[in-house]
């Protein structure tokens, strides 16, 4: 019987679009997306570094982009929040527990905190019992920490907790702790399907 829910945040509620801000950043000059990318993007999502040295050193690898430019094209990857998730995810915060833990870092969810304004966001957030951000808890899925550090924090059992990510990467690694799993095919399902996939 699960009575908690461990929810991903982008492309469960928050829809992607991460080719726009590929694009965004091609248009800036980037050939491809490189080590040294990918490095400051872990780095500043574990929060590792702060927001000047990630903005830092996209310019050192883009040197005619403002940091303006940069944030931009950053912050393009964060499409629309459709309202119906929301009222989905108020009607099971009465059933069940819930917690959200994403691989995000500080300035997009400034950005997503900005762009959906505070009545918004407080509803979102007010239906977890706790929301951990990587960027804020210093650890990223799939390292088993992350899912741990939440097991262990709010006294959860594993075999009762139901976690859903659309990477499979990341529910493999919570698989492997026992919990139970959904991974979310975007573009294919929704979260709001989640009682036709009878886990609950």
């Amino acid at each position: 019987m699960i009575d908690t829910i461990i929810f991903d945040f982008g492309d469960i509620f928050i829809n992607l679009d991460k080719e726009a801000t590929i694009s965004g950043l091609k248009k800036l000059g980037m050939n491809e997306w490189n080590s040294e990318f990918d490095r400051l993007n872990l780095l500043f999502e574990t929060g590792d570094i702060s927001h000047d040295d990630f903005l830092a050193g996209f310019q050192a690898q883009l040197p005619n982009a403002s940091i303006e430019e940069i944030l931009e094209a950053w912050n393009a990857v964060l499409a629309d929040f459709p309202l119906y998730r929301l009222e989905f995810l108020q009607m099971l915060s009465k059933k069940y527990r819930l917690f959200l833990l994403s691989n995000t870092d500080s300035i997009h969810i400034a950005t997503f905190e900005n762009k959906s304004g505070v009545s918004f966001y407080r509803d979102f957030y007010q239906c977890f019992e706790k929301v951990y951000f990587s960027f804020e808890i210093g650890i990223r899925k799939p390292n088993p920490e992350s899912y741990q550090y939440i097991i262990n924090k709010h006294e959860l059992s594993p075999k009762r907790t139901l976690f859903v990510d659309d990477k499979k990467e990341n529910t493999d690694a919570a698989a492997a702790l026992g919990l139970h799993v959904w991974n979310l095919q975007v573009g294919k399902e929704d979260v709001v399907d989640l009682f036709e996939k009878q886990i609950l």
